[in-house]
């Protein structure tokens, strides 16, 4: 009589550590498939520019298309920046933006701190026009913001540019909530050490606010810099042009739209602002991560 086998092959089970870890992991996946999906979207528009830019115009006509330039080319260049007074337009649009950017942070900052720091009657109704202002598309300000800088005799000139939206409601909102979750103890151990509002604002509530300060001076460059109805509106000479009506002007003057000139021209235009936020990115990491650090 022969014995039976009975034993069994067993294999290693999922322990519930494990089941909860891939359980867990789940968000983390859909988080990098959403991240990437909306690399790809971002990416492959700036991607198309940057190769355009390298392409004949008869092979940017070519189809199918190709994703890398079979002949790069950097003749574009020059002929973008021979096509229009870029020199001119650079210069316009980089006086515009830090004047512009300089003055909006200005008047967010102050306005915040008042809203914040500052006892007045009916701050609250002030509160809420600010918030009824960020409802009001821009473009309907247009027409009677014109007609005010056109009878001071403003038109096409710098000032009639900057001062119609010298202004901002979404900065001042910004800054306003994170000054209010400022503690409290440090403004008053200041107030008490004998420091004046303005004490408080610069040597204060200025470095601790430094993350909201560099996103919203980054979002009015981005703003400024990309701005081109009212300038193209308040504007009536070459000179005074800014660079978005720069990549107009070489849009309309071509009579079969060169798009290899016009995708450089539009690298002319973005590749200052990637470089700004190049260099900005890293503040507003620094800043984030000393307000993480808890005493």
């Amino acid at each position: 009589m022969t014995q039976k086998d009975t034993s069994v092959a067993t294999y290693p089970a999922r322990t519930a550590p494990q089941e909860r870890a891939k359980r867990n992991n789940l968000p983390r996946y859909l988080s990098y498939a959403g991240m990437l999906a909306v690399m790809l979207v971002i990416g492959i528009p700036l991607y198309w520019m940057v190769i355009a830019s390298l392409k004949t115009n008869a092979e940017i006509y070519t189809i199918p298309p190709s994703w890398i330039p079979l002949e790069p080319t950097l003749a574009n260049y020059p002929a973008a920046w021979q096509a229009a007074p870029f020199g001119q337009y650079y210069l316009n649009s980089i006086f515009i933006t830090v004047v512009g950017t300089a003055i909006k942070v200005f008047f967010a900052v102050t306005s915040a701190y008042a809203l914040v720091f500052l006892r007045f009657p009916g701050k609250q109704y002030i509160f809420l026009i600010l918030l009824a202002a960020l409802m009001i598309p821009p473009e309907i300000t247009i027409v009677p913001n014109y007609i005010t800088i056109a009878r001071i005799g403003w038109v096409n000139t710098y000032q009639g540019i900057l001062v119609a939206g010298i202004a901002t409601a979404y900065g001042t909102f910004l800054l306003r909530q994170y000054f209010s979750t400022m503690p409290r103890e440090i403004i008053e151990a200041a107030k008490v050490d004998g420091a004046n509002h303005l004490q408080i604002l610069v040597l204060i509530v200025l470095p601790i606010a430094q993350p909201a300060l560099v996103t919203m001076a980054l979002i009015t460059v981005v703003y400024i810099w990309n701005d081109f109805l009212w300038p193209l509106i308040v504007t009536n000479s070459a000179a005074m042009r800014t660079l978005p009506i720069g990549i107009f002007w070489l849009l309309d003057q071509e009579g079969v739209t060169n798009w290899g000139v016009v995708m450089a021209g539009t690298v002319f235009v973005i590749a200052p602002i990637v470089l700004i936020f190049i260099w900005a990115q890293k503040y507003i990491v620094e800043g984030i991560a000393a307000g993480a650090v808890k005493e």
